[in-house]
């Protein structure tokens, strides 16, 4: 069961419930001044990792230097990538 994080509209106290992941009840009642409480969308702790995700094998890896960069004018590999 996930933990959702709840504010008070009275009191703006923040607290978390454990709630099952099928309750549609996006509201209740404050421990600290009986208000209601409304959830709030926060930031999962969720991370994947390992292969086959984005970070990890799809990101942009960094190009490696041309070694005719220096001398004012690429390869012809680099001209050939570039199109």
């Amino acid at each position: 069961m996930p933990i959702y994080e709840y504010e008070c509209g009275k009191c703006s106290k923040v607290f978390e419930k454990l709630e099952s992941i099928n309750s549609e009840n996006k509201e209740t009642e404050c421990p600290q001044c009986g208000g209601t409480a409304r959830r709030k969308i926060s930031l999962s702790s969720y991370h994947l990792t390992g292969s086959g995700f984005y970070n990890t094998d799809y990101k942009a890896k960094p190009k490696a230097e041309c070694p005719a960069a220096g001398q004012g004018s690429c390869c012809a590999g680099c001209a050939a990538a570039d199109k």
